[in-house]
C-alpha cells in the first residue's frame, strides 16, 4: 500500500492525511475508471499485497473479499431473509444466522436479492494466522470446521505431556488461558480450579498503548482468590508471553496470595517476531523472547518454572497442515514480503532489560 499511497497522492491529494489501509483501499476503488463498484474492486484487488478481509456495499449489493493467503478469517452466514458476512462464526450465532462456509482465500463475493456470485480474483496460497487459534479468535468460533475451544483444550493436553510438573492445582489466566488450562488439567491429572476473579470491564492488556497503562490494567483486570491459592503448588496457564508484563504481575499476585510454588505454562511458542498483518504486536525489541531465552524469562517473571508448547505441537493441535499456516510471530518466516521502510523500526532488536 505504501507505493500505492504515493501514486494516490499524485492523482488525488489526500487532504485528510489518511493513513489507514481501509481508507486508502476505498480511495483506490473510487479512482478506478470502471462501470461499477464490483468492476472497480476486481481491478484493485490484484494490486493489493497483504492480509485483509473486506466487506463493503453499494445501494444494491453486499461485497466481500479475502486476501490470497487467507491470513484473517471471513465467513458467510444465511438468515431467513438475507445473508451475513463476518470475521467469526460466533457472530453468526449471535444474530441467528446459519453458517454456510468460509470465504476462500483469493475469493470475491457479490451478494444481492438474486443470491451469491463468487469469483476467484487470485490463486489461493493459504497462510492462515496461527495466533487465531492461540488468542485472537473467540473460543466459541469454528475455523476450518473445528471449534477453537476444542483446539485450545488439545493444546493444553499436549502441553501437560510435554512439560509435566508436580503441583496441587491448575488455574488459568482468564479468559484466554482457560481452555488450555482445562486441557492441561485433563492431561496431567492435576485438579483444575479458579484462581482469579476477572473484572469484565477491563480490555485486553497486550494491546494497550503504554506500558504504564498495561501494568495498571493487569491489576484492575484480575484479583487472586487467596483461599484457593494459599499454600498450594500452582500451575498457571496463559496463552502467550508478549512483553512479559502480564506474567510478571500474575506471579507477583500469586506470591502475595500465598502460593507455595508457581509454575507457568504457555500454550504457544515464544513470540519473537512482530506481526505486520493486522495485529499490533509491538516492536521486536519489546518482545521479551526476542532477547532472552526461556530460563532468563523465567527469572524475569519470577516463576519457579516456565515452559512453552512447541511450534510443532501447536500446529498439530490445529489439525491444519503447517504449509497452510502463518507462524511468523514464532518463526520469523513471513509469507508476505515486508517493505523495508515498514519493517526497519519494528525489526530493530535492542538489548532486552531483565526486570527482577
Amino acid at each position: 500500500l505504501a507505493e500505492m499511497v504515493q501514486k494516490l497522492e499524485k492523482t488525488a491529494p489526500n487532504e485528510r492525511g489518511a493513513t489507514t489501509d481501509t481508507e486508502i483501499m476505498t480511495a483506490l476503488i473510487g479512482l478506478q475508471d470502471e462501470k461499477n463498484v464490483e468492476a472497480s474492486a476486481l481491478a484493485v484487488l490484484p494490486k493489493l499485497e497483504g492480509a485483509f478481509s473486506l466487506v463493503f456495499m453499494d445501494e444494491h449489493t453486499l461485497y466481500a473479499a479475502r486476501d490470497r493467503h487467507g491470513v484473517r478469517p471471513l465467513v458467510i452466514g444465511k438468515l431467513e431473509r438475507g445473508w451475513v458476512v463476518a470475521s467469526e462464526t460466533a457472530a453468526l450465532d449471535i444474530v441467528g444466522a446459519a453458517f454456510v462456509r468460509e470465504v476462500e482465500p483469493g475469493e470475491f463475493l457479490a451478494i444481492n436479492e438474486e443470491g451469491i456470485r463468487s469469483e476467484m480474483w487470485a490463486t489461493p496460497e493459504p497462510k492462515g494466522c496461527i495466533f487465531e487459534y492461540v488468542y485472537l479468535a473467540r473460543p466459541d468460533t469454528s475455523i476450518a470446521g473445528r471449534g477453537v475451544h476444542a483446539t485450545r483444550v488439545e493444546i493444553g493436553r499436549r502441553l501437560a505431556k510435554a512439560a509435566p510438573v508436580e503441583a496441587d492445582l491448575v488455574i488459568p489466566v482468564p479468559e484466554s488461558g482457560t481452555p488450555a488450562a482445562i486441557g492441561y488439567a485433563q492431561g496431567s491429572g492435576i485438579p483444575y480450579g479458579t484462581g482469579f476473579v476477572k473484572n469484565s470491564y477491563v480490555g485486553r492488556t497486550f494491546i494497550q498503548p503504554s506500558q504504564t497503562i498495561r501494568q495498571l490494567g493487569i491489576r484492575l483486570k484480575l484479583n487472586p482468590l487467596r483461599e484457593i491459592i494459599e499454600g498450594k503448588r500452582i500451575v498457571v496457564v496463559d496463552d502467550s508471553i508478549v512483553r512479559g508484563n502480564t506474567q510478571r504481575a500474575i506471579v507477583r499476585m500469586l506470591r502475595e496470595a500465598g502460593a507455595r510454588e508457581i509454575h507457568v505454562r504457555i500454550s504457544s511458542p515464544p513470540v519473537k517476531w512482530p506481526c505486520f498483518y493486522g495485529i499490533d504486536f509491538a516492536t521486536r525489541a519489546e518482545l521479551i523472547a526476542s532477547g532472552l531465552d526461556t530460563e532468563e524469562i523465567r527469572r524475569s517473571i519470577g516463576a519457579d518454572s516456565l515452559a512453552y508448547i512447541s511450534e510443532e505441537q501447536l500446529i498439530e493441535s490445529t489439525t491444519i497442515s503447517a504449509e497452510k499456516l502463518c507462524t511468523a510471530c514464532f518463526s520469523g518466516k513471513y509469507p508476505i514480503a515486508i517493505p523495508a521502510d515498514m519493517s526497519e523500526g519494528k525489526m530493530r532488536l535492542e538489548i532486552t532489560e531483565v526486570n527482577s
